[in-house]
């Protein structure tokens, strides 16, 4: 299965064949800045399985523990569509959102929770974290 991710106006996309490994809900205040919203919901896919095409631009920022994050934007109406982290060297992050698809599924783990926004709630069961998930949780 291949699912097409992109930015508002179609010139950065992302195609992403096969499940994620892991799709995360984030409350950091980076992702809330990123996103204006509460939080952000990444689905994580393995590196092989992911194909960008258009004209991007790259934000690095720096992530805990010194590691960076390289948010890649469409330069034309600056939707961040994926990401790479230092943390996880062998897949892409993709925001959700840039999938447009009400199908797709809901994320399992939920970090930074620290700095959750108290009314967010899921209806769904899935794992907490106070801050960053300690490993990279297997297939969910």
């Amino acid at each position: 299965m291949a699912r097409i991710a992109h930015c508002c106006c179609g010139s950065l996309r992302v195609e992403a064949t096969g499940e994620p490994t892991f799709i995360a809900a984030c409350h950091c205040q980076e992702c809330q800045r990123r996103t204006g919203a509460p939080y952000g919901v990444g689905a994580y896919f393995e590196r092989t399985k992911v194909r960008a095409e258009g004209a991007s631009k790259v934000y690095i920022r720096d992530g805990q523990e010194r590691r960076k994050l390289q948010m890649y934007f469409c330069p034309e109406c600056g939707t961040t569509v994926y990401w790479e982290a230092d943390r996880l060297p062998q897949h892409f992050g993709i925001a959700v959102g840039a999938f447009a698809d009400p199908s797709f599924p809901p994320p399992a783990i939920s970090i930074w929770e620290r700095t959750r926004h108290p009314w967010v709630d899921f209806s769904h069961d899935l794992n907490h974290f106070p801050e960053a998930v300690p490993v990279v949780p297997a297939h969910s």
